[in-house]
């Protein structure tokens, strides 16, 4: 699939099937999110890759929108240093991320994890150095069905492009 048709296919998945990830793939998708561009190039981010079944557990039951982290077969987390760029830089990154799992035909969704309550408790339970924000957290696994990889409905380009004015 070409990389637009990529774009409009990937869709957020909250269901999974129950297959392993091999270590290969996760390193591709991490590979093609640390590829984002970054304000002055200063890569803020550090990505921590988890596997294990009982901190997928761990981190479905702190987050307040991603419960369904815990049944994931993997989940990345995105930290930065505090740089002035940070959000915009790791946000770049995370997209990076989802668009490789699919390419690979992992399903993803992202959770916020930039200014919530819970960022402090995930960076210690990952053993993150101070200093480390958290940004997101993208679950990825198999999809359940086939399914998953198709378009859903979006405002058309003539609704929200405007030329030379709003």
């Amino acid at each position: 699939m070409d990389l637009i048709g990529l774009i409009k296919k990937r869709r957020s998945v909250r269901e999974f099937a129950d297959s392993p990830i091999p270590e290969r793939e996760l390193e591709k998708i991490v590979d093609a999110a640390r590829f984002a561009p970054t304000a002055r190039n200063v890569q803020p981010w550090e990505f921590v890759a988890v596997t294990a079944k009982d901190t997928l557990k761990e981190i479905g039951r702190i987050t307040d929108h991603g419960k369904f982290i815990a049944a994931a077969t993997a989940c990345i987390a995105v930290f930065s240093k505090d740089t002035k760029y940070y959000l915009e830089d790791c946000c770049a990154a995370t997209e990076n991320l989802m668009l490789a799992a699919a390419a690979l035909g992992v399903a993803s969704c992202w959770v916020a994890g930039d200014k919530k309550p819970y960022g402090g408790t995930l960076v210690q339970l990952m053993g993150v150095p101070q200093g480390y924000k958290l940004v997101s957290l993208v679950a990825l696994g198999y999809p359940l069905t086939g399914e998953v990889f198709r378009e859903v409905e979006k405002r058309s380009l003539a609704e929200v492009l405007h030329w030379q004015r709003f």
